[in-house]
């Protein structure tokens, strides 16, 4: 069954992808050369992890992170507070007809993948995959 243009589907769309993208490397860009006239903003090194639009691209997500971790909150203040600045930053730098409007938070993909690498050097979860590694048939042996 064809999906129409109202229906949800299961992901994001190419283009969601690809708008989220450049807007992910033009905010990099700009926060790395220091663009915004912002003190406590130029001082922190922070990385945009991942950027997700909404499906009429007028709102976009921007998962952030301060370099170590340190400092979150105050990154995502020192981000909302320029949030207009940044935005005209984005608008300059791209060909859509409308910039999206920019939601910060922090990326937590760095703190599952820390707790993912704890589950997995957990004797009892190494034993379990251990066990089912053997258990796997093999289909020749029947």
């Amino acid at each position: 069954m064809a999906q129409n243009r109202f229906s949800s589907g299961s992901g994001p769309s190419q283009r969601q992808l690809r708008v989220g993208e450049l807007v992910r490397r033009t905010l990099s860009d700009v926060l790395i050369r220091g663009e915004i006239h912002d003190p406590d903003l130029n001082r922190m090194s922070i990385t945009v992890g991942e950027v997700r639009l909404s499906p009429d691209l007028k709102i976009a997500t921007v998962f952030v992170m301060p370099l170590g971790g340190a400092g979150k909150a105050e990154a995502i203040a020192a981000l909302k507070r320029n949030k207009h600045e940044l935005r005209r930053a984005v608008a300059k730098n791209m060909t859509l007809k409308f910039a999206p409007e920019l939601r910060f938070l922090t990326d937590e993909t760095f703190d599952r993948l820390d707790d993912t690498r704890r589950m997995f050097s957990d004797e009892t979860v190494q034993r379990d995959v251990q066990a089912g590694s053997t258990e796997v048939d093999d289909p020749d042996e029947e």
